[in-house]
């Protein structure tokens, strides 16, 4: 069946939190990581994450939940959140979207966190298509996401399109470490008669640029080492997959659902030099991580259930550990069950991904 027609056919018609009030930075004590949250007039970002006393950090990956509110076909999806969490206990949480599909949505996204709420786990959000599909606005559903305790997205999304575009630091010892950029990349659009997945935006772009410009001159010229995590893929990966160069490991299992205008992110991102990976969702049925150009192309495992099309079973999340002042980084999947797959050692300079780091 086709991706569309199966979507569309599946879709079916606060809780108490204080935080320290302190000029300019709002600070919740989570448990694990100190998260401020609101802007520094030293930097301009949002979210700074600092390392656990081992010197590591562990970040989760849910994607594509689809939870529908009082719907049976969801329990899946919640029992998938729950047990990841449970398993891997992260310090932090990125949802590359997705999170629900159906009404009533706020309820339904409310229900689906709040096991991250339960635990005390800082999270963010980079919103999916469907997140905007039912009823609530685009900018409605993030205030909703924003009201939720732990949620680390920003108030102020400097103008530019989508609504939950963020920079989220790691820091170290010696200072920024680290930098996790989230985008918006949107819904659908139809340009010169043509329809299809939406992407990130000229401005989007621009505004990543003009960032990463910035950590690359406080670290004395040397850009910081980064990901990217959205939810639509860019029209690399569709080139990827039909490259005999790269080299790949996980699942393939589908085309991926990439946009048919091509912004320019990529190339943005190689110009910089700073981003190794683009970390997305949207197509259930794969969850590959591709080394391609000397760059990491990644699928979050699907966290979500039967509302849903979901050959590639059974869902799961993707979990990435990092280690302060290494550039590379560790990555894995965890499957509903138990099962771990995917363990991978990931670092600039790969010629396949088991090569030994030199």
């Amino acid at each position: 069946m086709d991706r569309r027609v199966f979507l569309k056919n599946s879709a079916t018609a606060a809780v108490a939190g204080a935080a320290m009030a302190i000029p300019g930075v709002e600070a919740m004590a989570t448990g694990k990581l100190q998260v401020n949250k609101g802007k520094t007039p030293a930097d301009g970002i949002a979210h700074r994450l600092k390392y656990n006393s081992n010197g590591k950090i562990k970040i989760l990956q849910f994607t594509d939940t689809h939870y529908i509110e009082g719907d049976e076909r969801s329990e899946r999806a919640l029992k998938n959140v729950i047990q990841m969490l449970d398993a891997e206990k992260p310090d932090f949480v990125i949802h590359t979207g997705d999170i629900v599909f159906g009404k009533p949505a706020e309820a339904s996204a409310r229900h689906i966190l709040q096991p991250l709420v339960d635990r005390k786990i800082p999270f963010a959000v980079a919103m999916g298509n469907h997140d905007s599909d039912f009823d609530l606005s685009r900018t409605d559903m993030f205030k909703v996401l924003r009201s939720i305790p732990g949620n680390v997205n920003t108030i102020d999304d400097e103008g530019i399109s989508g609504c939950s575009n963020d920079i989220i630091t790691l820091s170290g010892s010696k200072g920024v470490d680290r930098v996790f950029y989230l985008f918006d990349s949107g819904n659908r659009v139809e340009i010169a008669g043509q329809k299809g997945w939406s992407y990130v935006h000229d401005d989007q772009i621009a505004w990543y640029k003009k960032h990463s410009r910035e950590f690359t001159e406080a670290n004395g010229g040397k850009p910081v080492p980064s990901l990217a995590f959205f939810h639509i893929p860019v029209p690399e990966y569709k080139e990827a997959i039909r490259d005999t160069s790269r080299v790949m490991m996980g699942n393939i299992g589908e085309e991926p659902g990439a946009p048919k205008v091509n912004s320019g992110l990529y190339l943005a991102m190689r110009e910089m030099g700073d981003v190794q990976g683009i970390v997305t969702g949207h197509d259930h049925n794969s969850d590959f991580v591709m080394l391609w150009q000397d760059f990491f192309l990644i699928y979050g495992r699907f966290s979500g259930c039967d509302t849903v099309y979901n050959d590639l079973k059974p869902n799961g999340a993707r979990i990435f550990e990092f280690t302060e002042g290494d550039d590379g980084f560790k990555t894995w999947v965890r499957l509903y069950g138990g099962k771990v797959e995917q363990e991978l050692y990931l670092y600039p300079g790969m010629k396949n991904l088991t090569s030994p780091r030199i």
